[in-house]
């Protein structure tokens, strides 16, 4: 009766990775991580990525159960990790680090604002390999608004990233706090943008302190077997966490999929030109202000009002 249940087992884990194959999505089986160029610890015993995945977005194809089930792509144990709101000063870069040692990548879904005021910051994140895609230009709640100026707010957020690092990125759109209208969806279709809801919300928004968000993520992770993952690298307590919450995830055995495009974005050029002015002309190129100005002397301001003594 064992070996017939395990016979069972078998043909059910075949099928269901037959069936994520042959989405719109294809993939690759990467070599057991055994750590990377730059890592701690490269004998190994990292985390890193066990598989790639390739997504066709022509047409708009929507992922993350929390509101499109049409294509899971994952298997049993697969998780994507994915962050909003960034870049942010801190808080992103203690985000990489964390990645960069456990080896593994993620998808960055960056406001437009905060990406052409940290652009440096966006830079380190394409540097690093991760995918990044957009979440608006303002973090505006897209129902609420008029059809055209939710559709600017798309486009502008696209735009900005684009500025921000000088190349496009990935067709990827999350619709701030999840909340989207089939028009909106079916808008990202007509611009091959595919929506990214999410498998479970860690909810680090709400609770800030480390240790719970990673209780959060792991209690939804062991309930639902998998899933695509939504923090925040705004977040200070999930930078925090991070470090920690990953080593849990390859304790327990999860796998991490990285998810890339197949092809770039393609912005629109009367949204650059917007973007690009309302920054007052800022390009890819800019450099942080502490780079280019910096105060070599300065006077307290007892100094500046400080009588000075008659020489006598």
């Amino acid at each position: 009766m064992r070996v017939l249940g395990n016979c069972v087992f078998a043909l059910a884990t075949m099928f269901v990775a037959h069936f994520a194959w042959a989405q719109d999505v294809t993939g690759s089986i990467g070599a057991a991580p055994v750590g990377c160029p730059g890592n701690p610890n490269p004998t190994g015993n990292v985390l890193g990525v066990s598989r790639t995945v390739e997504i066709d977005t022509a047409g708009g194809p929507g992922f993350g159960s929390e509101q499109f089930k049409s294509y899971d792509f994952l298997q049993p144990g697969e998780v994507v990790l994915t962050f909003d709101d960034g870049p942010w000063p801190g808080n992103t870069p203690a985000v990489l680090n964390a990645l960069a040692a456990q080896c593994t990548k993620a998808v960055f879904f960056p406001i437009g604002e905060h990406a052409m005021w940290h652009p440096e910051l966006l830079k380190q994140v394409a540097v690093a390999g991760h995918t990044i895609g957009s979440h608006t230009w303002s973090h505006a709640d897209l129902t609420k608004l008029p059809a055209d100026q939710a559709q600017e707010e798309i486009e502008k957020g696209f735009s900005a990233v684009h500025l921000a690092l000088g190349q496009p990125e990935s067709p990827f759109f999350r619709f701030p706090g999840l909340r989207h209208t089939p028009e909106l969806v079916s808008y990202l279709g007509t611009r091959n943008i595919s929506a990214f809801s999410a498998d479970f919300d860690s909810q680090d928004f709400k609770i800030h302190k480390p240790d719970q968000v990673i209780a959060s993520v792991m209690m939804k992770l062991k309930k639902n077997g998998k899933g695509i993952i939504l923090m925040h690298d705004f977040q200070h307590g999930t930078a925090l966490a991070l470090p920690e919450l990953l080593t849990q995830l390859q304790a327990n055995g999860y796998r991490i999929v990285q998810v890339k495009a197949k092809t770039a974005v393609t912005t629109l050029a009367q949204y650059d030109e917007q973007v690009s002015k309302q920054l007052g002309g800022a390009t890819a190129d800019s450099r942080p202000l502490a780079s280019v100005v910096r105060t070599i002397d300065s006077s307290t301001f007892n100094d500046r009002f400080a009588v000075t003594p008659a020489v006598r």
